[in-house]
């Protein structure tokens, strides 16, 4: 049976009431939004331990009416019955409570930068990049998130050769951290005359939006040029001079936002660097998790694969968690829950192990 910290509980509890309280108090406006958001993360937690003290008691309560019985074996029975149920849902409830106390990654809360490129296999892997970040697409506006692309090199014969975007919302990065790495594909590409199946490959790199509070840019680190936009020209891209590009002198990073006017560009390109410069300080302070993303993202090469989608069988595979689902079609339209739920699930569950190892 899982044992719950019970002291820990009651600093959640307490937390929680105190934040309540001075709530009501009335404080300062930036004050009173800091102490909302926390309050609304404890919430769930809080109706939990709540919903499992009051059936502890009530576990307590069955068990002693049980021992009163007796002889009697109507009141007996009804007790054991009862019994049965509170006993599974203290279980359930046990088992929810210890998700919920796990250590949280503080970036899951923040929005998400998603970067998408095209790795082996031409155009086919262009078009591929494409299907992915519709997919992405369909799957944000489905969780009532905002996706607004940065910049985009559009591919010969459609898709891209590279798109970035920025998705806003609650909890963005913690849905979608799982989706970094090589994703390939093997279907028939239009063009193939014969109907040969062709394999190709796109990356996904998923980053945590950094704040000007989490990670610091000083004017002299970095360099701002002007140019034209270049690009086969579509919905993403245009052909004024409004193109910015900044360099992150230090590192060396470089990124370019080709929208609609320099300032938007500027401040989107900044929104850029920021988010690979907090990554990077992310991985300094966490080797292990700095080498996975290393190997997850990889070179490109279709070898190098998280997932799988191949469309002649209709199949998703995820070869980290070995999930095999035969509804591409829907997967593809953004229904990709079950995929990331399972490995949210599957990083639990390994959490839970080294905590108890």
């Amino acid at each position: 049976m899982i044992e719950l910290p019970a002291e820990r509980m009651d600093q959640v509890l307490k937390r929680f009431e105190m934040l309540e309280a001075r709530m009501a108090a009335g404080p300062e406006p930036d004050e009173y939004v800091k102490m909302a958001s926390e309050y609304a993360d404890l919430q769930e937690m809080v109706g939990k331990i709540r919903e499992f003290r009051d059936a502890e008691k009530e576990e307590a309560d069955l068990e002693g009416m049980l021992a009163d019985a007796g002889t009697d074996a109507e009141m007996r029975e009804l007790a054991e019955a009862d019994l049965e149920a509170v006993s599974e849902k203290l279980d359930t409830l046990r088992q929810e409570i210890q998700i919920l106390l796990l250590p949280r990654d503080a970036a899951d809360d923040k929005s998400a930068i998603l970067e998408i490129r095209a790795g082996t296999g031409g155009d086919e892997a262009a078009l591929f990049a494409g299907d992915l970040f519709r997919m992405y697409e369909r799957y944000a506006s489905a969780q009532g998130w905002k996706i607004e692309v940065v910049s985009a090199s559009e591919g010969e014969v459609g898709g891209f050769k590279e798109i970035i975007a920025s998705v806003s919302g609650k909890g963005v990065f913690a849905k979608l951290k799982f989706e970094s790495g090589v994703h390939r594909v093997q279907r028939v590409p239009e063009t193939e005359a014969g109907g040969r199946i062709h394999t190709s490959a796109a990356t996904v790199a998923v980053l945590p939006e950094a704040e000007e509070v989490d990670i610091e840019i000083r004017n002299e680190d970095i360099r701002i040029d002007t140019m034209r936009a270049s690009g086969a020209g579509g919905q993403h891209v245009n052909t004024t001079d409004s193109a910015v590009r900044i360099t992150h002198l230090p590192t060396g990073i470089m990124v370019v936002s080709a929208e609609k006017s320099q300032h938007q560009n500027r401040a989107r390109a900044m929104q850029i660097l920021r988010a690979r410069l907090f990554d990077i300080e992310r991985g300094k302070a966490d080797d292990e998790r700095s080498e996975a993303r290393r190997l997850q993202v990889g070179s490109g090469d279709r070898s190098e694969r998280i997932r799988t989608y191949n469309f002649p069988q209709g199949r998703l595979t995820d070869h980290r968690i070995n999930l095999t689902l035969y509804k591409l079609d829907r997967v593809m339209m953004g229904e990709i829950d079950e995929v990331i739920d399972a490995l949210i699930a599957d990083h639990q569950t390994k959490l839970l192990a080294t905590m108890d190892g």
